[in-house]
């Protein structure tokens, strides 16, 4: 039939066609799913699907030609999707417990089916609400990244399995986007920007910035030009939905769109700078839980899960002792990447509700935007966790100097 936008009413009929009716146990009455469409993102469409009892549900997820929020103005191929079931069916293979459960992917309508995970609630809200991170989220966000991004590089994958992922998820279109809103328009004169008036003055600075232009370009080029591994590709705490079932926590990391292959730190990079930002916000409102540890147990979990992946690599020419130096690059990388995406998060086209939802949200963005320039600047200096908590409070703007050694 060729591709369709699905409506609210089409989607029982849909869930039929494509033999996902069986999922919600309830086979015999096609008129006892209840579907509602709970679209909140950017860029698609979300239904959710339950059976009359409610005991079972079902997301539907559908990618449009267009951006949601902007309607046929503005353009975006469907495609996109297929590199979000490329990514799960990648992380379904090491990391199940870390995604929704994938029920199909339909790739004439560029629609997901994948578990209702509307029992759980996003990190970000959790975390405006002045509620905590628990023990094990931030950890394991790290493992995801580090079971993700082992699997996929040349240290676990054979060397023509590797090219043929390069080659199937190369996404010119997405990669620009971040290339663009990320990585260059914060820093020029550009009409996608905008920011409090309050911070001109900063706005300003960082456009005639020489020195930090240049060095978001190298992060770009390195955006660009390292193929590194699968990366999730837009992983922050918006994308990353926590609680319990059972008893047990959850976690579960979804809206993997902007999937491709590039610099591992990206990914840990984006995380990191979500992690700081809800910190400031935290601070600001004086509802600080768990905030300071999340950036040391994020490195933790990915430290410790690719070091412990190491021993099974497939290309046994990188011994033990490059792993260190591999270990350091993404730090660094992570660090820098961090930077870019406070930075653009102030003064570039999408802001986050931790700073725009506060009663003043100044301070604590004039705050978050100079830690940014410094973790961009500063990034090769910067060797532990510890050290960019020590900007962070302090607000420290000078060289590092006696920086600690690195114990990584």
């Amino acid at each position: 039939m060729g591709y369709r936008i699905l409506e609210t009413e089409d989607v029982p009929a849909y869930l039929r066609e494509r033999g996902h009716w069986d999922d919600l146990d309830d086979p015999d009455d096609p008129d006892d799913i209840q579907v509602r469409e709970v679209s909140d993102g950017n860029m698609n469409r979300v239904f959710l699907a339950s059976n009359g009892a409610g005991t079972r549900g079902l997301a539907v997820k559908q990618a449009l030609p267009w951006v949601r929020v902007a309607g046929p103005s503005w353009p975006m191929s469907p495609e996109r999707a297929d590199a979000e079931a490329r990514a799960y069916e990648q992380v379904a293979r090491v990391a199940p417990d870390k995604i929704p459960a994938i029920h199909g992917y339909d790739a004439g309508n560029h629609a997901l089916v994948m578990e209702d995970m509307s029992d759980l609630e996003v990190l970000r809200t959790v975390l405006n609400e002045g509620g905590s991170y628990g023990p094990d989220t931030s950890r394991r966000v790290g493992e995801f990244v580090a079971q993700l991004a082992f699997a996929t590089s040349d240290f676990g994958m054979p060397s023509a399995e590797r090219k043929a992922l390069i080659a199937a998820s190369v996404s010119p279109e997405l990669c620009r986007i971040t290339e663009d809103v990320v990585l260059s328009e914060p820093y020029i004169e550009h009409e996608h920007n905008h920011w409090h008036p309050e911070l001109d003055d900063l706005a300003a600075e960082f456009r005639a910035d020489t020195r930090l232009r240049t060095e978001v370009a190298d992060l770009r080029h390195t955006f660009m030009t390292s193929a590194q591994a699968l990366l999730h590709g837009d992983l922050h705490t918006g994308s990353v939905m926590v609680g319990e079932r059972d008893d047990t926590p959850v976690i579960r990391v979804f809206d993997p769109e902007f999937s491709f292959v590039g610099p591992i730190g990206y990914d840990l990079g984006l995380y990191w700078a979500n992690v700081l930002v809800a910190t400031a916000r935290a601070r600001a409102l004086g509802t600080v839980t768990d905030h300071a540890a999340q950036l040391r147990l994020c490195w933790e979990g990915f430290e410790t899960g690719f070091r412990g992946l190491w021993p099974t690599r497939v290309d046994t020419f990188f011994d033990d002792a490059y792993l260190d130096r591999f270990l350091r690059r993404v730090w660094t990388d992570a660090v820098g990447f961090a930077g870019t995406e406070i930075v653009r998060r102030v003064i570039g086209f999408a802001h986050l509700t931790d700073l725009t939802t506060l009663p003043d949200p100044v301070p604590a963005s004039r705050a978050t935007l100079q830690l940014g320039r410094q973790l961009i600047l500063r990034r090769t200096e910067l060797l532990r966790p510890e050290d960019i908590e020590d900007i962070e409070t302090t607000g420290s703007t000078g060289s590092t100097g006696s920086v600690r050694a690195s114990q990584m």
